[in-house]
């Protein structure tokens, strides 16, 4: 089994999977709402990984978008290379704007209380997860940012394009109970993360409920055995599923760095 990270693909799964998910904490959560409400001017935030990714988180009007494979922005945030941008994603390096020095204050009462808010989310801690709502905004979230990162590993991770290279065009629906669904969409071997309902789904896996996608994704509960106890169900074309299970798979080792 491949084990080995690879920091370009890590640097796809932290900008489109992990920030990407920015917009939907800000849909869902009013604290987000508030702190993107510190400065109400339309801003965008571009990204530029040397070598890696590229793309701009954009406010305005009190909501946050994902512009993929775009950097030209209000501020722009460059980085030599997919390490650097990983290190300051992991909190041990600061970014440098090219751009939009002006606006500084953004980055600090703005973007950066948002990354720390998902972060809290994305990881609760024991009083967080002693919240029921708390805990239900979180799996949402977290199955955002896994559904995400499988995309994007199944184009950018060599052991993810093994996957994505065996399975046919068309839709993987996920879904959490009736709370949630999620598409995965192949064309070509290439996949995209589409944040809403399939119309037409080739495949699909389904959560009995968004609490059980929630103990399979912390690892309380095995997706196998959840498989076996009629919990967690699939249907269609099942090597679409299984592949994005091993890509699943992949992007927990991501994820959990």
């Amino acid at each position: 089994m491949l084990t080995d990270l690879d920091p370009r693909a890590a640097a796809y799964v932290n900008l489109n999977a992990i920030l990407g998910t920015i917009p939907e904490l800000v849909a869902r959560v009013p604290e987000a709402r508030d702190i993107v409400a510190r400065d109400p001017r339309a801003t965008s935030l571009g990204f530029a990984v040397r070598g890696g990714p590229r793309a701009v988180l954009a406010f305005k009007d009190g909501q946050v978008q994902l512009v993929p494979d775009r950097a030209a922005a209000t501020i722009v945030l460059p980085f030599a290379g997919p390490d650097a941008f990983n290190k300051v994603i992991a909190g041990t390096a600061q970014p440098v704007p090219v751009s939009g020095f002006h606006r500084i204050g953004f980055l600090l009462h703005v973007f950066a209380p948002l990354t720390e808010l998902l972060t809290r989310y994305l990881r609760p801690s024991e009083e967080d997860s002693a919240d029921p709502e708390f805990v239900a905004t979180s799996t949402i979230l977290t199955l955002y940012v896994a559904c995400a990162a499988v995309a994007q590993l199944a184009n950018e991770d060599r052991s993810g394009r093994y996957s994505a290279a065996h399975m046919p065009d068309g839709d993987v629906a996920v879904e959490a109970g009736d709370d949630l669904a999620l598409t995965l969409r192949v064309r070509d071997h290439h996949m995209t993360f589409v944040p809403q309902a399939s119309p037409d789904p080739r495949a699909g896996m389904r959560f009995e409920s968004l609490d059980l996608a929630g103990k399979v994704l912390s690892g309380q509960a095995s997706a196998m055995a959840c498989v076996c106890a009629g919990t967690l169900a699939m249907r269609g074309t099942l090597s679409m599923v299984d592949n994005v299970s091993r890509i699943l798979d992949r992007a927990g080792q991501y994820l959990g760095e």
